[in-house]
């Protein structure tokens, strides 16, 4: 079961999702918020596993709540879903530590539910539109000034199937190993490449040529 807090300002949207959500037994609803003062209030006595957070709200941006989020409840997973979709509004978002995002105009029911159950099973989820600026971010670092990182031969196998679309549970699979180790090697790569997350980590090692596209 998937705990979640719907936050947005827009109480028609909130109770839309609410109303989709609950055709699926293995989302339950907790709690909803119009502002990000009602959240965390909530979240003090409400049983949560995940955000899905609109990022316009009146008292505080979705980068802020994000930042605190992650600081005051760092197991509660955050999936943003919004109009806003600049390239300056998703660097801070992913810098922020969020898991996933979807813009308000491509994202479906269908879409939210694959999405939530993603970054659930510990992977992130983008959308197509926030895939191609997630891209242009990448490509903008100039990682190229500073010599390539060393890996591991662990860490290169775990890039390549992240680049063949396996999930966590399915690296785990894989390689017999426990879902917890992937992770730890994911966000050791991570820091080693001073990026956020597996999107950024594919494209940057293929266009640096750590690992290549399968034929």
């Amino acid at each position: 079961m998937i705990n979640v807090i719907i936050v947005d300002d827009h109480e028609l949207i909130r109770m839309s999702l609410r109303m989709n959500f609950s055709v699926y037994p293995d989302i339950k609803v907790t709690g909803e918020a119009g502002t990000g003062a009602e959240l965390f209030a909530l979240l003090g006595t409400t049983p949560c596993d995940l955000v899905l957070l609109d990022i316009g709200l009146p008292d505080m941006s979705g980068v802020e709540i994000a930042r605190c989020l992650r600081r005051d409840y760092p197991a509660v997973k955050i999936l943003a879903i919004s109009a806003e979709n600049t390239h300056d509004t998703i660097q801070a978002l992913l810098e922020a530590g969020i898991e996933g995002f979807i813009s308000k105009q491509s994202g479906k029911v269908e879409e939210i539910i694959r999405a939530m159950r993603s970054v659930m099973d510990g992977d992130e989820y983008y959308g197509s539109d926030i895939t191609t600026m997630i891209y242009k971010i990448v490509v903008s670092k100039k990682h190229a000034a500073a010599a390539l990182p060393e890996f591991t031969a662990r860490e290169k196998e775990i890039i390549e199937l992240c680049r063949d679309g396996l999930i966590a549970k399915e690296i785990a699979q894989r390689l017999d190993i426990s879902v917890n180790t992937v992770r730890n090697h994911k966000n050791n790569i991570f820091h080693k490449l001073g990026l956020f997350n597996t999107m950024e980590m594919v494209h940057y090692a293929l266009k640096n040529g750590i690992i290549r596209i399968e034929k």
